[in-house]
């Protein structure tokens, strides 16, 4: 493990408003860590001893459906924080974390992070106002799934990531994350195949266009109407 230096800590929403004095206290509690492309971070069920904050790669929260399908709840990309609501209540991690990429991580013990919320009550409203937004993500996300068809969950989630790590240019709004049509599946709860079809449907109407696993949306207007 490595031990972080307070301007590795400094461009962390997490810790923005902690001066360079409270940094250099919280940096000793802070350890690095690197996980391989598919390889499990925790499991639904374990222990929370970990609180993470994603430095680089991505990360997939997810869940199995009751036909035992994997659903991803939400993307982690860098500097967000993962694991917190189990860390923080003390109960099992309610689901899974993957790593979707090379993946590195910053992480504090369960027992750090306790010591530092009293140390420091303005880092607990900076988790707590994370949490609520990741919360209701995915129960919205859990909802769509359940009440909307599938070309609109799809046009719904494109929308989101558009909004959380879409980069605008000329050529409109490109998703800055490189995604399957698989991993686009396993996000609504659908098949590869309607994955697809759907985006098919969306190339040919020029809605978006995609190619190795890049995704630009082309016309967001267009793209809105199919999530209603």
């Amino acid at each position: 493990m490595v031990r972080r230096r307070v301007s590795d800590l400094q461009g962390i929403e997490l810790f923005n408003k902690l001066g360079d004095d409270d940094l250099r206290e919280v940096e000793p509690y802070v350890v690095e860590g690197s996980f391989e492309k598919k390889e499990t971070i925790f499991n639904e069920g374990d222990s929370p001893e970990w609180f993470y904050i994603l430095k680089s790669g991505k990360v997939k929260i997810t869940r199995l459906s009751r036909d035992g399908k994997e659903v991803i709840l939400e993307l982690i990309s860098p500097d967000d924080m993962f694991g917190g609501v189990a860390v923080i209540k003390g109960f099992s991690y309610p689901a899974n974390a993957v790593a979707m990429e090379d993946s590195v991580v910053l992480k504090i013990s369960r027992k750090n992070l306790i010591r530092l919320l009293d140390r420091f009550p303005n880092l607990m409203h900076c988790i707590a106002l994370q949490l609520g937004e990741r919360m209701k993500n995915s129960h919205d996300t859990l909802k769509n799934i359940a009440l909307e068809r599938v070309e609109a969950r799809i046009a719904a989630l494109l929308l989101k990531l558009a909004d959380k790590v879409g980069v605008k240019s000329k050529d409109g709004i490109s998703i800055d994350m490189k995604l399957t049509k698989q991993d686009i599946a396993d996000m609504v709860g659908t098949t590869v195949e309607t994955s697809i079809r759907t985006f098919s449907k969306f190339r040919k109407k020029g809605v978006l266009e995609d190619s190795g696993g890049r995704i630009v949306i082309k016309d967001e207007e267009a793209l809105k109407s199919f999530s209603s």
